[in-house]
């Protein structure tokens, strides 16, 4: 095997390959930007370069190491024929596939052609290349409505459209064409026949430089939201055992029409209704962010077969040695606010604990920054159990029990999905998260009164201190009477809410808004809040970050402001306060007004982007605006104030 690998990535999966690498004996090279420093922890060195996409970066760090190979993780470089053959120029191993592998199934035409001719079965459709838009249409009607419309230079939902009527057919082709012109470069499409309830079924294949192929079963991935996965699991609840060799046997086959090496994965969609009917859509030329679900079910380490099969070595088993024990499951974890329509979120990861015996493969740690500037996947939670049904308990449990302070993230989506009836009985599609998408965010943006009690008795029994001092207790004694000390509570997200409190914190009467006071106390037990209201005790997580107070439980968070005490019980806020803040960090695109400009309720003022999605923030009140910090190009952080509204009165 080579001495030294350098890998072309950041983040978990940097880590991940770092981790396998070091146990084999190997060298280990890592490269970041400028700040981007979490994964070269694991690495023996590390360069710094102007960007994770400039190959001529990567390979003159692997020229100033002395890098026997490159590993490119997913993502950045990993799919790049120039990067591949970059590599092979500058004899460096690729830890992949050869570049006209990448080259072929890169190209979703060439690639549907290539496999077809290969005997494997591909979906109904048109997929000459340079098909005009008046051809693009007759091709659709002939494939039949419904239909899909995809870029053929590109995968992850973008430029996709999905076609039911003829008269939709003008305005998706153009669409469609601008954002794959956008995302790729190219704006070619193909039309393919569109599956009625679809399931998202991947064969994980493996081969090496003696011609040996096998595969390592299927993935189930057909839990997505906006054509990205969220759960994914193996095997797959729908397959019977024949499926399942008759698929891996055609992914295969597909992989040997490439001169495929390496790992690789081909992805099939399957009808929920016809689950003998599989056709093939396209094929990773690279590890997948799923893989771990593979190896638990396995016992594989694919990354050590990676390095072996790249170093020359046959692979060490046929297709009969390969055998699934239990089922394996696997969570990502985003950046992302499912309350607010998965906006992207970000912060200072203040409080980081995965909590159980669950595998988490993580980029992140105690005082990362999340920001825009890369994916927000965050972690993976992969556990494995005997069966389907004790994977998913276990799932739920690691989620439960995982705690992150100081970003917004899925986790509690995830959870309220992994119990939902559909996924607890397999019957599943690519569909089911979008339907179902009301009732799996319902609540979610819910404040229990407890949560704000908490936050009011946090700041009560910090200024408590020690109790030497009576006077600079704020527990609203005065001399023959009981008063009640009033706080001002923001959530992110949400308007203000005055707690009012009466006595000190381990004893005290609460009234959280317009509710009657109740019993209440709070106490701390190492790190953690234990709060006793209306008698039921709970147990928090808490970290303070400058005047918020992050609080967590059960994988949910909830960020709280606190603001000056009120002065009185009349300073609760109300909505339409006239403060617009930024509903992600991100970039601010535009600013479509200036100080003293007079706007209209609903009026758009500013346009923010992050992760390629734009919000545009309208004015929640009509009035002038007094205050406008924020220009095109500016940074801003989630909840930043980007404009101040106030009334003509």
């Amino acid at each position: 095997m080579f001495e030294s690998v350098l890998v072309a990535n950041r983040g978990e999966i940097a880590v991940r390959v770092f981790r396998t690498a070091r146990r084999l004996g190997l060298r280990t090279i890592a490269v970041h930007t400028a700040g981007d420093t979490f994964h070269t922890a694991e690495a023996d060195e590390a360069v710094e370069i102007p960007s994770y996409l400039s190959i001529e970066a990567v390979l003159d760090a692997a020229r100033l190491t002395g890098a026997s190979a490159v590993h490119p993780g997913y993502g950045f470089l990993a799919e790049n024929t120039a990067f591949a053959r970059a590599c092979e120029d500058a004899e460096v191993v690729f830890i992949g596939p050869p570049a006209s592998a990448i080259d072929a199934m890169g190209d979703k035409i060439r690639a549907k052609q290539t496999v077809a001719a290969a005997g494997v079965p591909v979906v109904p459709g048109r997929d000459e290349p340079g098909l005009s838009d008046a051809e693009l249409m007759a091709a659709a009607l002939e494939v039949g409505l419904p239909v899909l419309l995809k870029p053929s230079a590109g995968g992850g939902g973008k430029g996709m459209r999905l076609v039911r009527t003829a008269a939709e057919l003008p305005e998706a082709i153009a669409s469609a064409r601008r954002e794959a012109s956008t995302s790729f470069g190219d704006d070619t499409l193909l039309a393919e026949r569109f599956i009625e309830n679809p399931r998202h079924i991947e064969i994980q294949v493996f081969a090496d430089t003696q011609g040996n192929a096998v595969h390592l079963g299927e993935r189930e991935c057909s839990l997505q939201r906006r054509h990205q996965k969220i759960i994914e699991e193996a095997p797959s609840p729908l397959l019977t055992p024949d499926a399942r060799a008759r698929m891996g046997e055609s992914a295969v086959a597909a992989a040997r029409a490439v001169g495929y090496v390496g790992a690789g994965t081909v992805e099939y969609i399957v009808s929920a209704d016809r689950p003998d009917e599989y056709f093939f859509m396209e094929m990773n030329t690279r590890l997948q962010v799923e893989h771990p679900v593979t190896e638990l079910v396995t016992g594989l380490d694919l990354v050590e077969l990676q390095l072996r099969v790249a170093s020359g070595e046959p692979l060490p088993f046929d297709q009969s040695g390969v055998s699934l024990n239990g089922h394996a499951i696997e969570a990502r974890i985003y950046a992302e606010d499912p309350a607010r329509g998965f906006l992207p979120t970000g912060g200072r990861v203040l409080v980081l604990d995965s909590g159980s015996d669950a595998r988490v493969d993580s980029g992140i740690e105690v005082g990362t920054v999340v920001g825009g500037s890369f994916d927000p996947m965050l972690s993976k939670v992969i556990v494995h159990g005997s069966d389907r049904e004790a994977a998913l308990t276990a799932l739920d449990r690691a989620l439960g029990a995982y705690d992150l302070l100081g970003v917004t993230t899925n986790v509690a989506f995830l959870r309220r999905l992994l119990t939902a009836p559909s996924v607890v009985s397999g019957d599943l599609d690519t569909g089911l998260v979008e339907r179902s998408m009301d009732e799996l965010t319902d609540g979610l943006r819910d404040l229990p009164a407890e949560v704000l009690a908490t936050a009011a008795l946090e700041r009560m029994l910090a200024l408590e201190g020690d109790g030497t001092n009576p006077w600079a207790i704020p527990d609203g004694w005065r001399p023959g009477r009981s008063a009640w000390t009033p706080w001002l509570i923001t959530p992110a997200g949400s308007d203000p809410v005055e707690v009012r409190v009466q006595g000190r914190a381990s004893s005290a009467r609460v009234s959280v808004g317009d509710a009657p006071p109740v019993a209440a106390s709070l106490r701390r037990d190492g790190p953690n809040l234990v709060v006793t209201y209306d008698g039921r005790t709970t147990r928090y997580s808490c970290a303070r970050d400058g005047i918020t107070l992050w609080l967590g439980r059960g994988g949910r968070t909830w960020a709280l402001a606190e603001h000056e005490r009120a002065e009185s019980t009349g300073a609760v806020a109300v909505t339409g306060d006239g403060v617009l803040r930024s509903p992600m960090p991100g970039t601010v695109l535009a600013v479509k007004a200036a100080e003293g400009d007079k706007v209209e309720e609903g009026q758009p003022l500013v346009v923010v982007e992050a992760m390629k999605m734009e919000h545009t923030v309208t004015a929640p009140c009509a009035g002038l605006v007094a205050s406008l910090p924020v220009r095109a190009g500016s940074q801003v952080a989630l909840d930043e104030v980007l404009a101040v509204i106030e009334s003509e009165d």
